[in-house]
């Protein structure tokens, strides 16, 4: 282990009690996003970020185009930490956006409450964790008073639940960002070059209303959208056998989330909707799967009478594909997280879908690493009592600490 390498530790262990109480105060200012009213948190990090001396760049995305995505408010935030010239701009990308916190809590969702080296809150581990690992790291960076080549951004969004169209495509679509490489939040266990993609989908099954007392009279819109869910179930059970290559992925599937429909108990339904969510394993083409559905939704409609059925695409979120140029970040974070965590840590994919495909997507290798346990199931995200080990947070913000160095320094 190097001096630089010593000097960092030291910094983040001496200054971690502030690091979880930074986690707490973001914690504590909630980001449900529905309804998504995240303004405020932006305002309330970049507070954060001034007692440390980083000015946040604030995006101000207009209402208008907030309420298009059915949110209600939106700042993204870029803090940019300029070095001398010759190295490379690295970005750093977490989203403060996360679902509602639902039922089940046995700790406040928005309390930021220790217990047993755990920090439990909404969005403690995926991702606001990870705004904390990345302030930390770019302050030890810094703090080591050494000469510096290239730079640093903080990139902080508030749509990932919604795709990032807002958030990430939306700083790199209008120039506003156009760094060289991305760090972006994840877990500790694993350095993640790889993603399903997601297609989402609302279905529209019209039919016509009737007395149930004179079921003839009318169409039933629920009897077609067993027909039409049953052809998707029957779908689902046959991407068993399409495997991805990418170790962590394994095959595609499909999730009905969400139906509504009908008007009362003694009423043929006239209308159900249903909303599904295809993943997309990277080997497959995007529009193809898209037809697909399309295909298997209109056959199973055509087999009741008088159906209509409209269909509506929500989200279409591409994979993750590793570009050749993240090797760097790989080989660093890889080592330093060997050497903190003491274990392999493999290179690999996840089922999850993220806004690093963005990055991606303009040609910016990128790969995905933060703070968190080995599965997403541990950390309980989207689940109740979500929560972060922090002494994982420690052991990642040092990891990344040391990875911004190697290559900066």
């Amino acid at each position: 282990m190097s001096a630089a390498d010593t000097a960092l530790d030291a910094w983040i262990d001496a200054h971690f009690d502030e690091q979880v109480r930074l986690l707490q105060a973001l914690v504590r200012v909630p980001t449900d996003t529905p309804p998504g009213d995240n303004a405020p948190h932006a305002e309330r990090t970049a507070e954060l970020l001034a007692g440390f001396g980083f000015v946040a760049e604030k995006d101000e995305v207009p209402e208008a185009e907030v309420r298009a995505q059915g949110l209600q408010s939106l700042t993204n935030l870029i803090v940019r930490r300029p070095y001398a010239p010759g190295g490379p701009v690295i970005a750093l990308n977490a989203h403060g956006d996360v679902v509602p916190p639902g039922e089940g809590w046995t700790h406040d969702p928005y309390g930021g409450e220790i217990v047993d080296g755990r920090l439990y809150g909404r969005a403690a581990a995926v991702s606001k964790c990870d705004f904390t690992t990345y302030i930390q790291a770019v302050r030890a960076l810094e703090a080591l008073g050494r000469p510096l080549k290239g730079g640093v951004e903080l990139h902080f969004t508030y749509d990932e639940e919604f795709g990032g169209e807002l958030g990430p495509a939306r700083l790199l679509g209008r120039g506003l960002t156009r760094p060289d490489l991305l760090i972006a939040a994840g877990f500790s266990y694993q350095i993640v070059t790889a993603h399903n993609g997601c297609l989402q989908m609302e279905v529209t099954v019209q039919g016509r209303m009737a007395h149930a007392a004179i079921p003839h009279t009318g169409i039933d819109a629920l009897q077609g959208a067993v027909a039409i869910l049953n052809a998707l179930y029957a779908q689902n059970a046959q991407y068993k056998g399409l495997c991805s290559q990418v170790p962590g992925i394994t095959h595609p599937y499909l999730n009905v989330g969400l139906i509504q429909g009908g008007t009362n108990t003694n009423v043929v339904p006239g209308k159900v909707s249903f909303k599904l969510d295809r993943r997309m394993i990277p080997e497959e083409d995007p529009v193809a799967v898209e037809a697909d559905i399309r295909r298997v939704i209109a056959e199973a409609a055509a087999t009741v009478p008088g159906l209509q059925v409209e269909i509506r695409r929500m989200l279409m979120c591409h994979a993750l594909k590793p570009l050749p140029g993240n090797k760097p970040l790989v080989d660093a974070l890889q080592a330093h997280a060997e050497a903190i965590f003491g274990e392999p840590i493999p290179v690999m994919g996840t089922p999850l879908y993220t806004d690093v495909r963005l990055y991606c997507e303009q040609g910016i290798p990128a790969v995905i690493y933060g703070a968190g346990p080995r599965t997403v199931l541990e950390s309980q995200a989207k689940r109740a009592d979500e929560h972060i080990v922090l002494e994982d947070l420690r052991r990642a913000t040092k990891v990344v600490a040391r990875t911004l160095y190697a290559l900066l320094g």
